[in-house]
């Protein structure tokens, strides 16, 4: 009596879905079907191949996305042309900030990065707001949520409730995919010394010094 050839199940391949859109790495396939034929091997290989070359497509759009360009200056003349307010209701003096280094960050109550980089920045102020560096952190956030929230976590730099149009005006300073946190640093004759999308690192800050 003849018995039916054992049947070898292939390992499951399957991508595990724990992406975001910055992480644009791509796995390593491994091919384990050795025993089908040609045919069919070739047009795995092809449809495997337009899936890579898709992978790499998307990973390039989504670092364009998340790398900040540099602004013009008529671009930053809008940042000094905004009608904001502080959380006490005073409106921002544009020109205290100008004709100095300054570190502009936009961040929101809600975001953990933002949050966790407060600290880091509001450090940096009070070593060096002797030698003239200004801070201005811009909430993109409700205006209830910011000042309850610097009532429990006050930091030293100015605050500006930017709102819904802060997104607009991050944008306008290269920030293309409107991501936070995103920080732009200028020198004093407004000239970019470092944008970044994401938490900023205690190094890139001290580089500036």
């Amino acid at each position: 009596m003849n018995s039916k050839p054992e049947q070898t199940k292939s390992p499951d391949l399957s991508r595990s879905n724990n992406d975001t859109h910055i992480d644009t790495r791509i796995d390593t396939c491994i091919d384990t079907d050795t025993g089908q034929d040609k045919a069919s091997t070739a047009r795995r290989r092809v449809l495997g191949s337009a899936a890579v070359l898709g992978l790499v497509a998307g990973g390039l759009y989504s670092w364009y996305r998340n790398t900040p360009s540099s602004p013009s200056p008529q671009e930053l003349q809008q940042l000094w042309a905004t009608n904001y307010q502080h959380p006490n209701g005073e409106d921002v003096n544009w020109s205290q900030f100008k004709g100095k280094p300054l570190i502009i960050n936009f961040w929101a109550t809600w975001c953990a990065p933002c949050v966790e980089e407060m600290p880091l920045i509001d450090r940096f102020y009070k070593e060096n707001a002797s030698n003239g560096w200004q801070v201005l952190g811009l909430a993109i956030d409700q205006p209830s949520r910011v000042k309850s929230f610097l009532t429990q976590t006050p930091v030293s730099y100015p605050i500006v409730l930017a709102g819904l149009g802060g997104t607009e005006l991050s944008q306008t300073l290269g920030n293309k995919s409107g991501a936070l946190p995103f920080t732009i640093i200028l020198s004093a004759n407004e000239r970019v010394l470092l944008k970044k999308i994401g938490k900023l690192k205690a190094e890139e800050l001290s580089s500036l010094l």
